[in-house]
C-alpha cells in the first residue's frame, strides 16, 4: 500500500524550496511541465529524464520497474521533493504501484486519458497511440473496460513517435512519413475511418501533435493527460508554499551531444540549468 504521510509531513512542514520532481524516460514529461507551469508557476521544479534508459518502450516489465524504482530511491533520497510526477505512461503503467510502496512522498502517476476519450467521442471509435509496453498493459485494458464500454478502442505501437518528438526539441528534421505511419496504423483496422478521438498515451506524443493532427486530418480530436495530472498535482500541493531559491533544473542521467542542442527547448519550459545524475 502506498505510504500516507504523518501530520508533521503536513504544508506546514515542507520546505518552501523542496522542487517538484517530474521524472520521464526523455523530454516527453515536458508536455506534462507544461500544464504543471500554468497552474504552480511558482512551484520550484527538478526534472529528471533517463535518457540513458530510452527508449522504455522497448523493454520488458521487470526491466521498467527495476530501473524506474531504483532511479527515483536516488533520487528522492538526494533532491528530496515534496512531491514526485512520473510523467511517463510506460513507467506509470508498469512500476506506480511498486514506487508508492517504497517512497514515502506523494506519488502521481501517468495514465492514458481513455475516460476523457470516451466521453467525447461522438463516432465511438477511439484510437490509442503509445509504446509497445504501455499498449500491451492489463492496466489499459482495464481503463478500457471501466471507461469506454460499448465504444471501440483501437491501440497502434508507434515508438517511431518517441524518436521524432526528441528530435522535434533539438530542432533536427523529422520525416513526415513518420506521422502519416502513424495514422495509417490506426486507421488501417477494422473501423479506423471512424476514428474521431485519438489519446496520446505516451507524453512525447503532445509535443508534436500539430505533426499529428495533419497526418490524421481536420476530423480528428486528441487527448492525453497533462491537465488531468497538473490539477491533481496542484490539489495535492494545496496550501503549501514555494519558494525558488535558484534556477530550475533539468536532470540528465546520460550524457550525450545532443543535450546542447536541447538547451532552447528547456528554457522554453523554464529549465535554466542542465545537470547529469
Amino acid at each position: 500500500m502506498a505510504q500516507t504521510p504523518s501530520p508533521a509531513a503536513g504544508p506546514a512542514a515542507v520546505d518552501p524550496a523542496a522542487p517538484v520532481l517530474l521524472f520521464d524516460s526523455g523530454v516527453g514529461g515536458l508536455s506534462v511541465l507544461g500544464a504543471v507551469r500554468a497552474l504552480l508557476p511558482d512551484a520550484p521544479v527538478i526534472y529528471a529524464a533517463d535518457n540513458a534508459g530510452l527508449p522504455y518502450g522497448e523493454k520488458t516489465e521487470a526491466e521498467i520497474a527495476a530501473r524506474v524504482a531504483g532511479l527515483l530511491g536516488r533520487m528522492t533520497e538526494r533532491l528530496r521533493p515534496r512531491l514526485v510526477c512520473i510523467a511517463c505512461n510506460t513507467a506509470s503503467t508498469i512500476a506506480l504501484a511498486m514506487v508508492r510502496d517504497v517512497l514515502e512522498v506523494p506519488i502521481v502517476g501517468t495514465v492514458p486519458a481513455i475516460k476523457p476519450a470516451a466521453a467525447q467521442t461522438r463516432s465511438g471509435v477511439i484510437g490509442l497511440l503509445g509504446t509497445a509496453a504501455t499498449i500491451r498493459q492489463g492496466y489499459v485494458d482495464r481503463l478500457e473496460a471501466e471507461f469506454a464500454g460499448g465504444k471501440t478502442l483501437l491501440r497502434f505501437a508507434a515508438p517511431e513517435l518517441v524518436s521524432a518528438a526528441e528530435a522535434r526539441l533539438r530542432g533536427e528534421p523529422v520525416d513526415p512519413a513518420v506521422f502519416a505511419r502513424a495514422a495509417a496504423g490506426l486507421r488501417d483496422q477494422p473501423g479506423g475511418d471512424r476514428i474521431d478521438t485519438v489519446v496520446l498515451a505516451c507524453t512525447h506524443f503532445p509535443l508534436i501533435a500539430e505533426d499529428l493532427a495533419a497526418a490524421f486530418g481536420p476530423t480528428v480530436d486528441f487527448v492525453d493527460g497533462s491537465a488531468g495530472i497538473a490539477r491533481r498535482i496542484a490539489h495535492l500541493l494545496q496550501g503549501q508554499t514555494f519558494a525558488r531559491r535558484e534556477p530550475d533544473l533539468a536532470l540528465f542521467t546520460g550524457d550525450e551531444p545532443g543535450l546542447a542542442a536541447l538547451q532552447p527547448a528547456l528554457d522554453r519550459y523554464g529549465l535554466t540549468r542542465r545537470a547529469l545524475f
